[in-house]
């Protein structure tokens, strides 16, 4: 008989959780204004708002963190990481953060001018959002496949060239920056680009003359896909993968909180020795030294082992492994999901689940709700509040999928959890047509609102009329 399959690791400690009733849990998320943010972390059980930073670090970081060099300038646990940064990712100039976004920030600030449009995959929520707080437009590319939960397109992330080259076509070159892809694709579902389709959307850009950069928030993840579904690449390494993949680009931006496997930092990485000259005066101003760069020495060592650790396939293979096991639960049980499962997560077709409840009142926001209060789990909603409103007619904008996402932390739960999970979920699903309302806001912020938005129970008639009169306008 062949042996079963296990985790390549050994817990060592463990954390309680709270188990909380049904009662506590309605009361508290009328007190949080409907926003799973709102809610502080002894009141979820399951805790799958995000992967940014909630895994397990091992041992070996560990190890890091207790000999970190916390010298101001040129720090030896910096040193560890440009020397990762180099072999392992193939740049040569790094500048550490205190997170992804601040990357952006520090990247954009050099790059992204008003009036310019950043064409790339479904930008994610903050890179959307330093793109049009700086008065520029992102112009989504992604192939069509990605938008039909059912189509098993193994590399839903693509890029649709003909869709960038309209955008080259239609705009002036000094007005497109760069084409960014992002690595998972996110916002469509966790989804993979290919090794091929980099390859031509670097061979497209430098026809026109336009930069490749990267958003590598969970580019092992992505390596990791492009081993197992790309033929030409079955044979290959994760680090070989890795090195290939950025090597098409002149840098990235990336949290390190997912694959990186900290619980803070971020990196921006690039190849050209002028332009870090000019990102690090930005580094400087808004994020500290160098060879720092809002990090203590403990965060930058724990991340150079974390990247040398995540490009390992034994890793990759318990990751994915984990948050597939979720998926096919849910398959099982009728659940529309998209697929096939993605890298860091399950999204689950909040439209296609709550089939009652309006777009205008927020379903997947609702079915989030929903499972909190069913189970304590604390899932997030990747459709119209994270879409946000149009910058210029500050109507909602209705993204092609209403998703719920549940991020899965690295070696954080159990199988046993998966289950639970699932079971939260079928539940709620056995009694969807009972839901037949949603959401509407009572606040939000003029930009990023889903982080801090208030909401309450709606009243559909106002819902409606209030979305007529909207339509009215358009």
């Amino acid at each position: 008989m062949e042996l079963p399959w296990v985790e390549p690791y050994k817990i060592k400690m463990t954390e309680d959780i709270y188990i909380s009733t049904r009662e506590e849990r309605e009361k508290w998320i009328e007190e949080a204004g409907f926003n799973l943010f709102n809610l502080t972390s002894e009141k979820v059980f399951v805790d799958l708002l995000t992967d940014s930073g909630t895994g397990a670090m091992s041992d070996k970081q560990w190890a890091e963190i207790m000999i970190g060099d916390e010298s101001y300038a040129g720090s030896q646990s910096f040193l560890k990481l440009k020397k990762v940064v180099n072999e392992v990712l193939g740049l040569p100039y790094a500048l550490p953060t205190h997170q992804g976004r601040a990357a952006e920030n520090v990247l954009f600030s050099v790059l992204v001018k008003e009036g310019f449009v950043v064409p790339g995959n479904s930008h994610f929520d903050t890179t959307k959002g330093h793109i049009e707080f700086r008065k520029a437009h992102a112009v989504d590319c992604t192939i069509d496949e990605a938008f039909d939960i059912h189509d098993l397109h193994p590399f839903k992330g693509n890029i649709d060239v003909n869709k960038l080259e309209e955008v080259y076509k239609s705009h002036p070159k000094e007005n497109i920056p760069f084409c960014l892809i992002t690595v998972t694709c996110n916002t469509s579902g966790g989804q993979p680009v290919s090794m091929e389709n980099i390859k031509a959307v670097k061979a497209l850009s430098d026809k026109y003359g336009i930069p490749v950069y990267f958003d590598a928030a969970r580019f092992a993840e992505n390596a990791y896909f492009i081993k197992e579904r790309e033929d030409a690449y079955k044979d290959k390494s994760i680090k070989e993968i890795v090195k290939e993949m950025f090597s098409y680009g002149e840098g990235f931006t990336m949290s390190a909180k997912k694959d990186g496997l900290v619980n803070i930092g971020g990196l921006l990485a690039l190849r050209d020795e002028n332009l870090y000259r000019t990102c690090g005066n930005f580094g400087i101003i808004y994020e500290g030294y160098l060879t720092y760069g809002g990090l203590a020495g403990r965060d930058l060592g724990a991340l150079a082992q974390g990247l040398m650790e995540s490009t390992e396939h034994t890793y990759l293979k318990a990751r994915i492994n984990q948050v597939e096991y979720l998926g096919n639960k849910l398959i099982e049980f009728g659940i529309p999901v998209q697929k096939p499962i993605g890298g860091h997560a399950v999204f689950v077709d909040a439209l296609s689940f709550l089939p009652n409840v309006p777009r205008e009142e927020y379903a997947a926001q609702t079915l989030a709700i929903e499972l909190y209060k069913e189970a304590g789990i604390r899932g997030v909603e990747i459709g119209t509040l994270l879409a946000d409103r149009d910058p210029e007619t500050r109507l909602d904008r209705f993204p092609k999928l209403e998703l719920l996402r549940l991020a899965i932390p690295r070696k954080t739960y159990s199988y046993n959890h998966m289950d639970y999970i699932a079971v939260a979920l079928k539940n709620i699903y056995d009694r969807r047509n009972e839901i037949k309302s949603g959401l509407e806001i009572v606040w939000e912020s003029p930009i990023l609102r889903h982080f801090t938005v208030e909401l309450k129970k709606s009243n559909s008639v106002s819902n409606v009329l209030n979305s007529s009169r909207m339509n009215d306008k358009i």
